[in-house]
């Protein structure tokens, strides 16, 4: 007994029967198609996580600071560009 109730002879009967249809050039394109695809997703997630940790280990300690800290620190500086105005 194979896969869920289906024996080995059904699995080979089938196999032949989609070569049969498709033909062993267009199964191997496809194949291929299919693996370069897989290989490319691989990479652009590998590229993802490359660049995130970049991103990660890059930050600045003020992009590190609170919330907070940050609005107070830019509201003062806002503070200053206003009265320079005036």
């Amino acid at each position: 007994m194979g896969f869920g109730g289906i024996s080995i002879w059904q699995l080979l009967i089938v196999l032949a029967i989609i070569v049969l249809l498709f033909g062993t050039k267009k199964l191997r394109g496809l194949g291929s198609d299919l693996g370069s695809a897989i290989k490319g997703f691989r990479n652009s997630v590998k590229d993802d996580e490359t660049t995130s940790k970049e991103s990660d280990e890059s930050e600045t300690p003020e992009q590190l600071k609170k919330p907070a800290e940050r609005e107070q620190h830019s509201s003062s500086a806002d503070n200053a560009k206003e009265r320079e105005k005036h």
